[in-house]
């Protein structure tokens, strides 16, 4: 088994939620955390413009920009608008330096769910030209089923693939979150076959069962998620980006600041 490259390591914002942007920016500095997962949200403090020139002046990089997507609507001016909206999250991420964008595909408008797979790919066709003229790659993640009804109707790394390879764009590849994955029997095949196309790797823990819907997710090393052996495949299929530790757990969150760092890298070093 192959240790983990520490210069890898990224800390998604969403493992330190309550922390600002410029807390998270310097408490990455201080621990030596090289990238940072960007989170739109978290962007509005200091804006895009002043968010870049912080990471640059502290030697840490964007590693991706959290989220895009949420495709499917019920309208066709809502859709336009959605498609708007993720323009502008492409300029974010590429004024913040982030080479990918993630897409959270979105839920199903009303009980089709065929319309709303077909209104995802057709989203991203439309966003494709557009991140093709600024140099950044779109990530559709898969989410877990049990997100299937309010997040995204892409759930399995297989349906992304699929999405990905009809699209047929360097441009468009595929985020492999341990959470969301873990579980598919086809796993390790469908990361062979994404191959190339895989633009990002998030980790966490599957906590049996799940404490909360949305915010159960385990530190490394407290589930049951195979981790070494997933990282081990995507890096054979050829990935070698960060490795963006992703945790939403308010227990995490309520931690002081230096703990969350320090046993986010203590776990990344011995089990990812």
């Amino acid at each position: 088994m192959t240790e983990p490259d520490l210069g890898r390591l990224s800390l998604n914002q969403a493992t330190t939620q309550h922390w600002s942007m410029s807390a998270t920016i310097d408490g990455c500095a201080r621990a030596g955390i090289g990238w940072l997962g960007v989170w739109r949200d978290k962007l509005t403090e200091l804006g895009a413009v002043a968010t870049a020139r912080r990471l640059k002046a502290a030697g840490v990089r964007a590693s991706s920009l959290c989220r895009g997507g949420f495709f499917p609507a019920a309208t066709q001016s809502d859709r336009l608008a959605r498609l708007d909206d993720n323009r502008r999250a492409v300029d974010e991420a590429a004024e913040v330096g982030a080479p990918v964008l993630v897409l959270v595909s979105g839920p199903p408008v009303g009980r089709d769910i065929d319309l709303a797979r077909k209104q995802v790919e057709d989203g991203i066709c439309a966003l494709l030209p557009y991140a093709e003229s600024t140099g950044v790659r779109l990530a559709i993640e898969p989410l877990h089923p049990m997100f299937a009804g309010d997040r995204s109707v892409v759930v399995t790394l297989g349906q992304a693939n699929a999405m990905a390879a009809r699209i047929g764009s360097a441009f468009v590849g595929v985020a492999v979150d341990v959470y969301h994955v873990w579980w598919d029997p086809a796993i390790y095949q469908e990361i062979g076959r994404a191959g190339s196309s895989i633009v990002g790797f998030h980790v966490s823990d599957w906590l049996a069962p799940p404490p909360d819907h949305l915010l159960g997710r385990g530190v490394m090393g407290d589930g049951l998620i195979e981790l070494r052996r997933l990282r081990e495949a995507v890096d054979a299929a050829g990935y070698t980006g960060p490795i963006e530790v992703e945790i939403f757990n308010q227990k995490v969150w309520d931690m002081p600041g230096g703990e969350v760092l320090t046993l986010v890298q203590d776990r990344y070093r011995r089990l990812c």
